[in-house]
């Protein structure tokens, strides 16, 4: 053998070493066992309602079945909801049906409050709400929930009215008549 191949195969045999050498050295190693991470998350059921204001001011004519609120509320539910859940309620009511609003010693009843929810028709709150007990109100939406909006909201546009023509309304005293109107959602399974 002269001393080119010689030489050839010396430089391939160093070749060989190098590149076995690098291949053990890049060698994949891992740690044994894997080390585990239990992971926990919770998305907690929510219910909210909030509205556009919180005041609408009427100024009554003795009498009249037109008493108009001065403003109309908007009225916005959103809910994040469990399964098992089958409807979300929104509801308006008194805490009295007697006496929804109260002044001078006399009382406008919720018979004589009306809502028209999302322009439709007035509708008076006399209905039984149960919210917690048994309230004179009015349903504004009753929601059958499905996979498809367990996560979703509405609204509910309020345009209010007192009909002071029925009853003994129309000789009720001039007044100032304050009272609470509530505005509460309900899930229900």
């Amino acid at each position: 053998m002269n001393f080119a191949t010689k030489n050839m195969a010396r430089v391939a045999v160093i070749a060989m070493i190098i590149a076995a050498a690098s291949t053990l050295a890049s060698a994949q190693l891992n740690s044994t066992p894997a080390q585990t991470i239990t992971l926990n998350a919770t998305l907690a059921e929510s219910l909210t309602v909030s509205l556009s204001g919180n005041t609408v001011n009427f100024a009554l004519t003795s009498g009249s079945n037109t008493n108009a609120g001065s403003t109309t509320i908007t009225a916005t539910t959103a809910w994040v909801l469990a399964s098992g859940r089958t409807a979300v309620t929104v509801n308006a009511y008194f805490a009295s049906a007697a006496a929804a609003l109260a002044g001078g010693g006399n009382n406008i009843p919720s018979s004589a409050f009306k809502i028209a929810d999302n322009g439709g028709a007035s509708t008076a709150l006399v209905n039984t709400i149960p919210n917690g007990g048994a309230l004179a109100g009015l349903q504004l939406a009753n929601v059958a929930i499905t996979n498809a909006n367990r996560v979703a909201n509405r609204t509910d546009q309020m345009a209010f009215n007192i009909d002071l023509s029925g009853g003994t309304l129309p000789t009720l005293p001039a007044a100032v008549y304050t009272g609470t109107l509530n505005i509460q959602a309900q899930a229900t399974p």
